[in-house]
């Protein structure tokens, strides 16, 4: 398994994850791939912003995205955001999506986050317990959300 940023060059892979197997509230509109190159194309070059891609033979499996947002409380420390966590049916249960948040925590404090937290419109007990495994809390904040 290889864990790196994502690239322009994985427009593909991730339309199919994400078109195809983002569990909950997939895209519903055909994508603008000049669009989706652009934005990874960002992520890519940004010391605050990843698209972090699991690679098995070759192939992008599984994908977290991340933003570390700076702060000017807890002594100005960045906290960080993760979402679109994201495994091609095919390849979970093998480790790719906790290696990911792995890598993702490790980003975190590398960038001396205060904390690190995970959105999911999932409220299945496997897999809020999946994100107990990795770490992550249940219900010790609240998310309040605001479509748009």
């Amino acid at each position: 398994m290889i864990i790196r940023k994502a690239n322009a060059g994985d427009v593909p892979a991730l339309v199919e994850l994400y078109h195809s197997h983002l569990t909950y509230y997939p895209p519903k509109e055909a994508p603008d791939l000049d669009l989706w190159r652009a934005i990874v194309e960002r992520f890519e070059s940004s010391d605050s912003m990843y698209l972090l891609i699991a690679e098995e033979d070759g192939a992008a499996v599984s994908t977290v995205q991340m933003a570390i947002i700076e702060n000017l409380t807890h002594g100005v420390s960045p906290f960080a955001v993760i979402e679109n966590v994201v495994t091609h049916p095919d390849y979970r249960q093998r480790g790719f999506a906790s290696a990911l948040l792995k890598r993702a925590t490790e980003i975190a404090r590398e960038h001396h986050c205060y904390k690190l937290f995970l959105e999911t419109g999932s409220n299945r007990e496997s897999t809020l317990n999946f994100y107990r495994r990795n770490g992550f809390e249940i219900d010790s904040k609240h998310s309040c959300l605001k479509r748009l």
